[in-house]
């Protein structure tokens, strides 16, 4: 497989804010065992801090690649040659991609906590997804990426 000349990475970590919300977690379980003694308190404190942070770390663990000839979006791998046209969104275009504009059939790779996106039309005609929407903080480098795959493989 021969590499991207823009190759492309992205890893879209959860917020700090949610590394705090999963300290409170574990608060909240210290004080929910506070009454069978230290030793629970202390369980609680870090096992609930450690279960919320599992769970934040691997909603925030998926990756946007481009390597090669392909796009890797979470779990979906598609070859660049059937992808089309690219659409930058900003915040107000991106939530209106997300919400009325949708369509169900499209693949959404949707982060609450990253206002932009890139839209990408499917041109495959056996592929009944219409576009791909993915969450990005960096939008414009990626159309770029897919742009320069496109072209190195044509």
């Amino acid at each position: 497989m021969q590499l991207s000349t823009t190759p492309y990475e992205e890893r879209l970590t959860a917020p700090r804010s949610w590394w705090f919300v999963s300290f409170l977690v574990g608060v909240s379980m210290a004080l929910i065992l506070l009454p069978f003694g230290t030793l629970p308190l202390l369980g609680g404190l870090v096992g609930g801090t450690a279960a919320a942070a599992v769970v934040a770390s691997s909603y925030g663990s998926v990756r946007i690649r481009v390597v090669g000839d392909s796009l890797i979006a979470g779990e979906a791998k598609i070859p660049v040659a059937a992808l089309g046209e690219t659409e930058v969104l900003d915040a107000d275009e991106a939530r209106a991609w997300r919400t009325y504009k949708a369509d169900t059939r499209a693949f959404l790779l949707l982060r609450s906590y990253i206002p932009g996106a890139l839209r990408v039309e499917v041109t495959d005609p056996d592929d009944p997804t219409p576009y791909l929407y993915l969450s990005t903080r960096q939008p414009e480098r990626l159309a770029e990426a897919l742009k320069a795959a496109r072209e190195a493989t044509a």
